[in-house]
């Protein structure tokens, strides 16, 4: 098991799971297109461009966590407070295929495990965390900031427990299944702790100059009552 990046070479998970996932992967992101249509306009698109450049940009630098393990950031939570779930997902998809067909960075017969992991159980995490938390945190930088650090950290974790299951479905080597899942669950929240400090930063910084830009705080804001709106 690669234990460098949370990318899945080829040959860890076999060729018949590997190939249903890669169905389910284009099964979503299809779901995810025909959704991001609705969302994208002159004001979100030109983001979505800069979301996918920055986590290419991020995710080519690795970050020590324990000795000789290292990792990088995913990004998922990151894309769907600045541009929402459905493009989000389409992102972090782009930027995998990119370094898997660039950079051999992830297996090519794994593409469909990646994506699945990183770009879909990820950024679903990453969202419903943020729905949830933005109801009871204060919609401003500050909230926004804590909302991406919890959210970061607890969608990294997730993600890196898909592998769990496509190991458990077609793993290739005898390896104990709890063994894989905490040693990914312990590594992976470390590994969030960094995303986590790195997407609040960012989030905070959009939210103060260009609030108008992040897709979260205009989907949950509160909504305003007839009552108090002025004649």
């Amino acid at each position: 098991m690669d234990a460098q990046a949370m990318h899945i070479a080829n040959g860890i998970v076999d060729g018949p799971v590997s190939a249903i996932f890669v169905v389910f992967a284009v099964g979503v992101l299809a779901v995810c297109v025909s959704r991001a249509r609705a969302d994208l306009d002159d004001r979100l698109a030109p983001m979505a461009g800069l979301v996918a450049a920055f986590i290419f940009a991020v995710q080519m630098l690795n970050f020590q966590v324990l000795p000789g393990v290292s990792g990088h950031l995913l990004g998922g939570t990151l894309a769907v407070i600045l541009v929402g779930p459905w493009v989000g997902a389409l992102c972090v998809s782009t930027v995998l295929i990119v370094q898997c067909l660039l950079f051999a960075d992830g297996g090519l017969t794994a593409i469909g495990l990646n994506i699945t992991n990183m770009a879909l159980l990820g950024t679903a995490a990453g969202y419903l965390l943020v729905a949830g938390l933005l109801r009871v945190l204060p919609k401003n930088p500050g909230g926004l900031g804590a909302t991406a650090f919890i959210a970061s950290v607890v969608s990294v974790v997730v993600a890196s427990q898909g592998f769990v299951l496509e190991y458990a479905l077609g793993g290739t080597t005898a390896l104990s299944l709890p063994w894989v899942s905490g040693t990914l669950a312990g590594t992976h929240a470390l590994i969030g702790i960094g995303e986590g400090v790195i997407a609040a930063t960012t989030v905070m910084t959009v939210a103060r100059v260009r609030p108008d830009l992040v897709y979260a705080l205009r989907r949950f804001r509160k909504p305003v009552a007839l009552e108090e709106v002025p004649a």
